[in-house]
């Protein structure tokens, strides 16, 4: 009873002391965007009774500093001045509590003008088929390029926007899933945080097709022997393009402005390849030649 009696006493006693009020900033204007550097903190002095102190001990207190009305521009700063600062210190407190002073004597909010840039979306993946499963096209993100809005000075430095990184396994059917992006500067906001990404996924198989070896860049008055004529190229591509695969949408060519001197053979090179298949290779790595006089 005496220890209740005594700690009513100590709370009921009014008590001075200094609390570090955080700002809470609205009504910002939209192509406006506040920097980092600027004032964030108002030490404010109070004097009060201990049990209004609790409200304050409890939580983090906060001034809102409302900047349709209460700061003023000027060139790449707003400015709230001491009688607007207390004010809204003021504006703050509850009864009973008397406001001492603030400090600072006012607060600078550094600004910078708002850039809106619309840049790619980058896909960061892992992702590992089943044994003779594949995408027959690429990836698709909805939407692949997006806006990044800020500061001009930070915003046009970003080129591009990356995904969180997609790790799939033993993947076979078909790919459709929210992918989260990579957040940015602070001081910069993207006009989604998250993007679609889909593939079809299809059964894949290997082929072979002769291609035809056709010699570039011979020099007039050259006549050359070369074998052999044609090459076998291996093929990835889906069961359902399998047969739609034809010779004709390859080329293979031996550029004899390469040859060194004394070589005997060319290098084959895959210059083309069907838009159908995944991937393509030669099987065949020299084309021996001669030259007839």
């Amino acid at each position: 009873m005496s220890f209740s009696i005594l700690m009513f006493t100590k709370l009921s006693k009014n008590y001075t002391n200094t609390l570090a009020f955080k700002i809470e900033k609205i009504n910002v204007p939209e192509e406006k965007v506040i920097l980092n550097n600027s004032d964030s903190i108002v030490n404010v002095t109070l004097k009060t009774h201990g049990f209004k102190w609790f409200k304050y001990y409890l939580g983090r207190p906060t001034l809102t500093v409302d900047f349709s009305k209460d700061v003023a521009e000027n060139n790449a700063v707003f400015i709230c001045d001491n009688s607007n600062l207390e004010f809204i210190a003021n504006r703050a407190l509850t009864n009973q509590v008397e406001l001492i002073k603030v400090s600072p004597k006012r607060l600078e909010f550094n600004f910078d003008v708002n850039l809106v840039k619309k840049v790619p979306v980058v896909l960061k993946s892992n992702i590992i088929f089943t044994q003779g499963f594949n995408i027959s096209e690429s990836y698709k993100l909805q939407p692949d390029s997006i806006k990044v809005i800020g500061p001009h000075s930070i915003a046009k430095k970003i080129e591009y926007v990356e995904t969180e990184a997609v790790n799939l396994e033993d993947v076979k059917t078909n790919i459709n899933r929210k992918v989260s992006l990579k957040k940015l500067d602070n001081e910069l906001k993207l006009s989604t945080q998250s993007i679609t990404l889909t593939a079809e996924v299809e059964k894949f198989t290997e082929g072979t097709l002769k291609i035809p070896v056709t010699i570039s860049n011979v020099p007039e008055g050259i006549s050359l022997k070369y074998f052999p004529k044609e090459v076998n190229i291996s093929f990835y591509t889906s069961l359902a393009r399998f047969n739609q695969v034809k010779a004709k949408d390859f080329r293979v060519v031996c550029d004899y402005s390469k040859v060194t001197e004394n070589q005997s053979f060319f290098i084959p090179e895959l210059v083309k390849r069907s838009t159908l298949v995944k991937t393509a290779k030669l099987n065949q790595q020299r084309i021996e030649f001669i030259i007839l006089e």
